[in-house]
């Protein structure tokens, strides 16, 4: 028998390579190649009949409900049946605790499966009962992929976890699990196996020291939905949210608060996170909409002097890039000097906002804490700044303004032109941002504090 090839492929891009590199020559990472063996060369197979595109049965199967609210609404509505999701995130946020409660609401009705490979049997029942119990989840403790496989086939669940992906491994692969070629083999199998059997899985996924899904790309491109867990293990809250869904918006937001009893979804969230303190200077309610959800959140900004050459832009749960356009559009039409300062700004809360409504909100506070003066009490923002310093009306007005409503707030600051319906807040609206700072910031001293 012939021995097999070895190839060198890339833990970041899946690249193959005959000999091994320090530098990836595709992707340019540093000492991501490893050793994989290349798979037996496969048998001639026999054509497959085609079907005409017209022809096919396109009903769409019922979505299951997961029993988290949160979860489904960032699944896009519930679990589809025959999926493959693939939950990422750093370790202890929370991704085996919220997995394991839609499990055990799911029991209830369905017949579900948890794969653990990096736990026992016995240390999944002591969460689950922290939890609140285990009603009917069955339990494998498994790491070999092809006893994975079997049983699968053989019970048929509606719903299975695999706690973690990186832990399988097969038998005819010579490589350790985890590599590339286990995880790639792994994915690929479980995804003929879902679509084959109607089985809609979980595959739980670590993270690199960047935050990306650990392993190759493909496996990204393999599953139907990538979902994707961010903040701090040691804050008690998390958010929930869709890199990829192939079965609805990737633009919808979860919410969760960690709590002893596990985690537990928070419906409001504009009531944690859009909430500051009357005459605190710089600081301002931004309405952003994620998904088709409105939330309130704060912005917070600080203007230092600085003796750098190069005053630092930094920004955390903004786009750096967005802040530095806002930064530059302030001091050229809103005469705001901030060239000899360092700009800081926050989002309250750890939450990432990634949509130009917030613009607006942005730089109310950096000007606020620039000039030394607070926003107006009970006064939200929101509105896209371009480059003229010209303010343009976001989308969905109405639906921010009726959050703003729900909170009590007397007061949003918008671009002029903003469609109002109904009752709600007084409509403040200015068509430069040099106008919006007017209206938006209280006139008087400024603050010494």
């Amino acid at each position: 028998m012939a021995k097999a090839a070895v190839l060198f492929a890339c833990t970041e891009c899946g690249t193959s390579s005959s000999r091994w590199f320090g530098k990836c020559p595709s992707c340019g990472s540093f000492g991501t190649l490893v050793e994989e063996a290349t798979a037996a060369a496969p048998s001639a197979a026999s054509a497959r009949p085609l079907l005409r595109l017209v022809e096919v049965d396109a009903d769409e199967a019922e979505r299951i409900p997961t029993g988290v609210p949160e979860l489904d609404r960032v699944l896009g509505g519930g679990l589809v049946p025959a999926s493959l999701v693939l939950v990422g995130g750093e370790p202890g946020v929370g991704k085996s605790t919220v997995l394991l409660m839609a499990l055990r609401e799911m029991s209830a009705a369905r017949k579900v499966l948890l794969v653990s490979g990096e736990e026992s049997a016995a240390q999944v029942k002591l969460r689950a009962e922290r939890l609140g119990g285990s009603a009917n989840v069955e339990i494998l403790a498994e790491t070999e992929l092809e006893a994975v496989c079997a049983t699968l086939e053989r019970e048929r669940p509606e719903v299975c976890v695999i706690d973690s992906v990186q832990t399988l491994y097969s038998v005819e692969l010579g490589s350790a699990p985890g590599s590339v070629a286990q995880v790639r083999e792994s994915a690929a199998r479980l995804l003929r196996l879902a679509k084959e059997a109607g089985i809609a899985v979980f595959l739980v996924g670590h993270v690199t020291k960047d935050g990306a899904v650990a392993g190759p790309r493909v496996l990204e491109h393999l599953v139907d939905c990538v979902l994707q867990f961010e903040g701090d293990r040691y804050r008690e809250h998390r958010v929930l949210r869709a890199a990829k869904n192939r079965f609805g918006s990737t633009n919808e937001l979860g919410v969760f608060e960690m709590t002893g009893a596990g985690l537990v979804g928070v419906p409001n969230p504009s009531e944690l996170f859009g909430r500051s303190p009357a005459g605190e200077v710089g600081a301002a309610v931004a309405c952003a909409l994620e998904g088709t959800r409105p939330i309130l959140l704060e912005i917070q900004a600080l203007v230092a002097p600085t003796d750098l050459a190069m005053p630092r832009r930094v920004g955390t749960g903004v786009d750096p890039k967005r802040l530095a356009m806002i930064v530059a559009v302030l001091t050229r039409h809103a005469r705001v000097a901030l060239g000899q300062a360092d700009v800081f700004v926050n989002v309250a809360g750890g939450v990432r906002i990634d949509e130009p409504g917030a613009d607006l909100a942005v730089a109310l506070a950096i000007a606020s804490a620039a000039r030394g003066v607070a926003v107006h009490d009970g006064l939200a923002a929101f509105g896209e700044i371009g480059l003229t310093g010209r303010l343009r009306p976001a989308t969905q007005a109405a639906r921010r303004l009726e959050e703003c409503a729900k909170l009590g707030l007397a007061r949003v600051l918008a671009p002029t032109g903003t469609p109002t319906r109904g009752a709600g807040p007084a409509l403040v609206e200015a068509d430069t941002i040099r106008r919006a700072l007017s209206a938006g910031l209280e006139q008087g001293e400024p603050s010494r504090d």
